[in-house]
């Protein structure tokens, strides 16, 4: 016959709940609606616990940042395609964006929505009979683009910014990224990944000058990093592999020949789940010698709308 062994509950020591520490109290909980209902007082009526409180640090922090330190805002293609240029493009406006850099599907989402004022194909019908990818103009436009951009020594957001000024009978002008960095002034860089963006399949694609071009706005963003060092921000917004692994690699450059700066600076990840590469390569590792990483995990549409409008109600 087995024997159990039972703790005995009565040798127990409590302690007196006035003498523990509690992570919650009464002024930390969220409040109903009252006669205020602007955009400011449901701000303030969020709970300062969690991800909320870390949304108020982060947007804290990039109104703090504006206009004197680097706010460098990194991208995929999904950040676009659910809606949020415009956004970006106002604070692009409001001198709080210093330097965009976004992976080559959002550079054909915009580059889409503004030329043609559309984009965000059915994938899954296109594949099915090989056409996924292949709309004509898509790839012969931003194939010319990139392939000009490399004869001048221009980067590709550079080349793909001056097509865009230069196209007639253009759409979706008012809410192309692209087109608002470029006649802004703000730099755009985009990062290519051989073979993974539906231009290379096209016919018109050029190798050489897809790597010099994207090889040249690798380099640019590594040029801006250093304006991050104690109390800039980067935001990784909706990539999980690409802009990682090139922000890495561009920090490290940043830090070689500036004395390991840039250090102190707020490093965010946000998007619909947490993956390995922004958390490691964004988010931790970028800030071991000094300033804080944040993971905001929510919906785009949802999350960076909340965000903005916070940074562009506080700055006025």
């Amino acid at each position: 016959m087995t024997e159990y062994r039972e703790a005995d509950l009565s040798r127990l020591t409590t302690v007196p709940i006035a003498g523990r520490r509690n992570k919650v109290d009464s002024t930390l909980l969220a409040h109903p609606p009252g006669a205020d209902r602007s955009f400011d007082a449901f701000w303030k009526s969020l709970p300062d616990i969690l991800a909320a409180r870390d949304l108020r640090f982060v947007a804290d922090r990039v109104v703090q940042a504006a206009g004197k330190k680097a706010v460098v805002v990194m991208m995929g293609g999904h950040v676009i395609k659910v809606g949020l240029g415009p956004l970006l493009i106002t604070l692009m406006k409001r001198g709080v964006i210093t330097h965009l850099a976004m992976n080559g599907s959002a550079a054909i989402h915009d580059f889409e929505l503004a030329a043609f004022g559309g984009t965000s194909e059915d994938v899954a019908a296109g594949l099915k009979d090989g056409t996924f990818g292949m709309a004509e103009e898509t790839g012969r436009e931003m194939n010319a683009a990139i392939s000009a951009g490399a004869k001048k020594d221009w980067g590709a957001g550079e080349a793909l910014g001056h097509a865009l000024k230069d196209r007639k009978g253009s759409p979706g002008r008012e809410v192309s990224v692209l087109l608002a960095a470029h006649e802004l002034g703000i730099p755009c860089t985009v990062h290519a990944a051989l073979g993974a963006e539906i231009t290379h399949q096209h016919p018109s694609a050029d190798g050489a000058a897809i790597g010099a071009t994207s090889h040249r706005d690798f380099k640019r963003l590594a040029g801006a990093l250093p304006g991050l060092d104690q109390g800039g921000v980067v935001l990784n917004l909706g990539s999980a592999v690409l802009m990682p692994e090139v922000f890495l690699k561009a920090l490290t450059i940043a830090r070689n020949l500036n004395g390991g700066k840039p250090t102190g600076f707020t490093a965010v990840d946000c998007d619909m789940q947490r993956h390995y590469r922004p958390r490691v390569n964004v988010v931790e590792r970028p800030t071991l010698e000094g300033g804080r990483g944040v993971q905001l995990t929510g919906h785009h549409e949802i999350l960076l709308p909340l965000l903005c409008w916070r940074v562009l109600q506080t700055l006025g």
